[in-house]
């Protein structure tokens, strides 16, 4: 039901379900998981965690619609959150943290710069969105910076975090290796592919007419750029 909630949902609610309902999801898993949990229950959820990183990759590699890819993208970084929590170790419980708030600015920023191109467009398509790098430049270097920090380009915090969650589920399993390596790789792809496909190549006939953006757009993607850069620059705000 997620990505269903993602795409129909407004642009504000989109922003607050990826940036704050989420995480009280994640919140109340770790805060309910009992710390003396089975291995015969987390074996078959982290599997399942694990293999949707996988199968919500792939979909976004086929995904036309820009904005249910990023919803798509939104639900396969949780599943690393999930996979993390159910460890119930310190070092996985940190990573699941840093990785909410990283995906949680960067999942926000993403869909905020989707509805801009939407309010210009009239359409998610991703194909009727590309040259858009001529129409908005200013806008571009916020496509790059979101689209770096969602494939955990170092050394942002969405890699420390998953670095963190991958390191732990390694230690637990090192079956689990190749799915979130495979899940991340995936994610580096569609995550270019993105942003190579709406800021490259020449303006269709429809966005010819296409404003710059306003003051205000780009004083909200400022307010997800600089918590991005702090954190990154100094991680220990989060504790």
């Amino acid at each position: 039901w997620l990505p269903k909630a993602h795409v129909e949902a407004p642009i504000a609610g989109s922003m607050v379900l990826a940036a704050v309902l989420l995480k009280l999801g994640g919140y109340g898993i770790i805060r309910m998981t009992p710390t003396n949990i089975s291995t015969t229950l987390i074996y078959p959820m982290i599997a399942m965690a694990t293999w949707g990183v996988i199968m919500t990759g792939l979909t976004c590699l086929r995904k036309t619609d820009l904005k249910a890819l990023i919803a798509y993208s939104s639900v396969g970084h949780m599943g690393l959150v999930a996979s993390a929590t159910l460890i119930q170790t310190p070092w996985s419980t940190s990573g699941a943290v840093i990785l909410m708030i990283a995906h949680g600015l960067t999942s926000s920023m993403l869909f905020c710069l989707a509805n801009m191109l939407y309010e210009r467009t009239n359409t998610r398509m991703l194909i009727a969105m590309r040259g858009m790098h001529k129409a908005m430049p200013l806008m571009t270097s916020y496509w790059l910076i979101a689209s770096l920090t969602n494939l955990a380009l170092p050394p942002t915090i969405n890699l420390i975090g998953e670095i963190q969650i991958m390191t732990t589920l390694f230690n637990w399993s090192p079956l689990t290796i190749m799915m979130t390596a495979m899940g991340a790789t995936i994610t580096a792809i569609y995550s270019l592919q993105m942003f190579m496909t709406t800021q490259q190549g020449h303006l269709t006939k429809d966005s010819k007419e296409t404003y710059p953006a306003q003051t205000r757009e780009l004083l909200i993607m400022l307010l997800h750029t600089l918590p991005i850069l702090l954190l990154t620059l100094n991680l220990e705000l989060i504790y």
